[in-house]
């Protein structure tokens, strides 16, 4: 299996968190989607990393789907198994996917000219953001993880969300939401985590 992808992209980093997670052999293969020449339309008809090479011409594309095919690979999921612990998990993980989506939003409006930003956006996509912090506090209920007592799919997506926000947007989320920085704390410190760190960036302490 090969990997595509940036070292920067959240999207890339959740399947790369995964893999290191599960000690699966994929290759990691750099590669930009947005020169002309690059190799990602060839294997994704949207042009978006990630992109998993599964075999011969063979690709998965969408980071929620190379995620799922990566967690059920063997057969072998991260918990939780139970129906109840499941639909907790996918809850976080949407909100972490949504505010990784709206992290990227702030990002690219704030590289439009001066003149064609919109201050609206970029405050509607903060305050997108401070809600799912406050979400995120309300439903934490404490402990090392978030559902149940094992790292689970919800724990990976909420945590790479949480340090994209450390990397695109920083602010002291950490002095509104002090429980989340120690649940935060705990993951960042997982190996998995620390060896896909984007290149130059020095986590928040």
């Amino acid at each position: 299996m090969k990997l595509f992808g940036s070292p920067f992209s959240p999207y890339v980093r959740k399947a790369r968190v995964l893999l290191n997670e599960k000690n699966i052999d994929c290759e990691f293969v750099i590669e930009d989607p947005w020169p002309a020449e690059s190799k990602i339309p060839s294997m994704n008809p949207l042009g978006k990393v990630p992109v998993l090479q599964i075999g011969p011409d063979n690709y998965l594309f969408e980071s929620e789907l190379v995620v799922h095919y990566l967690d059920h690979l063997e057969g072998k999921p991260l918990p939780p198994a139970d129906a109840a612990g499941y639909w907790q998990s996918q809850w976080w993980q949407a909100l972490g996917n949504g505010m990784i989506d709206a992290t990227i939003a702030r990002i690219l409006e704030s590289r439009r000219p001066a003149e064609k930003q919109m201050p609206e956006k970029m405050e509607r996509e903060e305050a997108r953001i401070a809600r799912a912090f406050a979400a995120a506090a309300s439903a934490y209920q404490g402990g090392q993880f978030l559902v149940a007592s094992k790292f689970s799919l919800a724990d990976l997506v909420l945590g790479v969300a949480f340090q994209y926000v450390d990397i695109r947007y920083p602010h002291d989320w950490r002095g509104k939401h002090p429980r989340l920085k120690q649940w935060f704390d705990g993951i960042a410190a997982r190996k998995s985590f620390r060896e896909t760190l984007p290149p130059g960036f020095t986590p928040v302490q």
